[in-house]
């Protein structure tokens, strides 16, 4: 395919995408009202097993968006492909939105600092009182989530509108350095909003615990996910025309090498956080880690180093595994259920000091899965898979280009 056979048509996703969209419907109705009917029959599971699969599929969102301002600060063939899969991936947002009212509506079955009993009980710590009063209360984590929102809506569609021009002669042919503007900006914001967000809803969970580093383990984690998430999309559609035609083993291994590069992030994150707090032994934040090194969450610690940064690491240094997609969704799709691992090892040992698994994390992971995917599909569907007449686009698709 070059610049001169170029045909809006010829770029629309396969038939497989509205298959695919049509089954995640049918999975996310189903474990969804499952997963409704376990928030009656074990309550003490359900609320923390919906904050783990939230914050896992709110992740795989931001990631796309991060990720697509990324592509948009630093150009490249790797970032061409998955464009338009990174888009339609972040803007699945509004399904996000919404699926976090039910946290926001039950925030005492969650959170200590948020039932009334804790705060009026005179032994509670007199900093937990005063940090529910001034911050973390209904209201404030109301505004926020609003504000949370209202700013990657904002950032979102910017993006996509201005990406959806491009399939336009005259979109196309306007000038890209209002995505690099937007996105420069945007990707301190989305650090900064994530950061804040993570601190409101999981580090929260244990108010007097704080770390400086702990956004940036969500953010690494979110960039991982959207790799890994890009390289099982691009499995489906290699086998297909149109992306048959453009996609090459080059650009597959450039995503490989993203994947390895965040999983080294991930893996400098976490030890840096706990060699200081190591060193520091300070009372107010060993109690994180020593709530998640006993009971048998010890064990998934060692699991999450053996398999989502050990094992990854030595197989992503290969060249000839890295540029197989064939073989790299694999452990794409290992590494996001790892993802999955290392958030339920973050939220359950607060609620749960000793290892536990329920029913409620598989038929939840599904139901938002299938929404989510659903939604992914709609959005993919609605556009070419490339920006048609962006310059990167029409660069790309040059003879030259193998």
């Amino acid at each position: 395919m070059t610049t001169a056979t170029m045909n809006k048509s010829d770029l629309m996703a396969p038939p497989v995408a509205q298959t695919i969209q049509q089954r995640s419907l049918i999975i996310g109705v189903v474990a969804a009202a499952l997963s409704a009917m376990g928030a009656f029959a074990a309550p003490d599971s359900f609320y923390s097993a919906y904050l783990t699969g939230f914050m896992f599929w709110l992740g795989l969102s931001l990631g796309c968006m991060a990720i697509l301002m990324l592509y948009h600060l630093v150009g490249g063939g790797w970032g061409t492909v998955i464009r338009r899969i990174m888009e339609a991936g972040m803007m699945t947002l509004p399904l996000m939105f919404v699926l976090f009212i039910p946290i926001l509506l039950n925030l005492p079955k969650l959170y200590f600092w948020a039932r009334p009993e804790v705060l009026a009980d005179p032994k509670t710590d007199p900093k937990i009182v005063d940090i529910a009063h001034v911050y973390l209360n209904f209201n404030g984590i109301l505004l926020r989530y609003v504000v949370y929102f209202a700013i990657w809506f904002g950032m979102a569609f910017l993006l996509n509108r201005w990406s959806t021009e491009q399939d336009t002669p005259e979109g196309g042919a306007k000038s890209t350095l209002r995505f690099r503007a937007v996105s420069s900006i945007g990707l301190v914001i989305y650090s900064l909003t994530i950061s804040f967000a993570v601190i409101d809803w999981v580090m929260s969970l244990q108010a007097r615990w704080i770390s400086t580093i702990y956004g940036l383990l969500f953010i690494a984690g979110e960039a991982l996910s959207a790799f890994c998430f890009a390289v099982v999309i691009e499995h489906i559609l290699s086998k297909r025309k149109p992306t048959s035609d453009y996609l090459t083993s080059t650009e597959v291994h450039d995503h490989g090498k993203f994947m390895l590069t965040f999983v080294m992030v991930w893996a400098y994150f976490n030890f840096s956080q706990w060699l200081i707090i190591w060193a520091g032994n300070l009372p107010e934040e060993i109690p994180w880690f020593v709530r998640r090194l006993s009971g048998g969450w010890g064990g998934v610690g060692l699991f999450l180093v053996i398999f989502h940064f050990s094992v990854p690491f030595a197989m992503l240094l290969s060249r000839s595994f890295k540029k197989n997609v064939g073989k790299l969704v694999w452990l794409a799709s290992w590494l996001m259920i790892m993802r999955i691992v290392d958030i339920w090892w973050h939220i359950e040992p607060v609620s749960h000091p000793t290892i536990h698994l329920s029913w409620l994390h598989f038929t939840i992971l599904a139901g938002m899965g299938g929404l989510w995917m659903s939604y992914f599909f709609h959005n993919l569907r609605s556009r070419p898979l490339l920006a048609v007449y962006a310059p990167q686009t029409v660069r790309f698709l040059e003879p030259s280009h193998e």
